[in-house]
């Protein structure tokens, strides 16, 4: 099975070190990621991490379980779904934060996934929902980032 990728990208009036650890701390994680109901690192982890796992579950109730294969401060993660929604034979997403100068940086979402038949046979449609939904994600990000005072905690 063919796997379907997509990224979207935005730039963030902060420095690559607050962008990366706002988005990367699970107390934050709902007051920016308007995609999610549920947002916990799970098997008693406290913070993310190589190897740490953590279950999300979007508004619509699908829930999925995912492992950091990456997590390389202040510049990308990388998670790997290890249980999720049966549409998807496999999901990977990565996060990319890059230094675009003082107090700028990109964010570039990455994902790719495969879908289980019949899925598969709506691969276009569910590729742009999620496309539609990272990119609506990012701009929550960027406006709950650059409305918040320098110090993040």
């Amino acid at each position: 099975m063919t796997s379907i990728k997509f990224s979207e990208k935005i730039r963030i009036q902060k420095k690559q070190e607050e962008v990366f650890d706002y988005t990367q701390d699970y107390q934050n994680r709902l007051s920016w990621d308007t995609f999610l109901q549920k947002a916990i690192l799970i098997e008693g982890a406290t913070e993310a991490g190589l190897g740490i796992k953590s279950y999300c579950e979007a508004k619509n109730g699908l829930g999925m379980v995912t492992e950091y294969v990456s997590f390389r401060r202040p510049k990308v993660v990388a998670i790997n779904m290890t249980k999720g929604p049966y549409m998807f034979r496999s999901f990977l997403g990565s996060w990319n934060f890059h230094h675009m100068g003082e107090d700028q940086t990109e964010v570039i979402f990455l994902y790719s996934f495969s879908l289980r038949f019949p899925f598969y046979l709506f691969g276009w449609f569910i590729r742009w929902r999620l496309k539609t939904n990272v990119r609506h994600r990012l701009l929550d990000l960027k406006n709950c980032l650059e409305q918040t005072s320098d110090s993040i905690s």
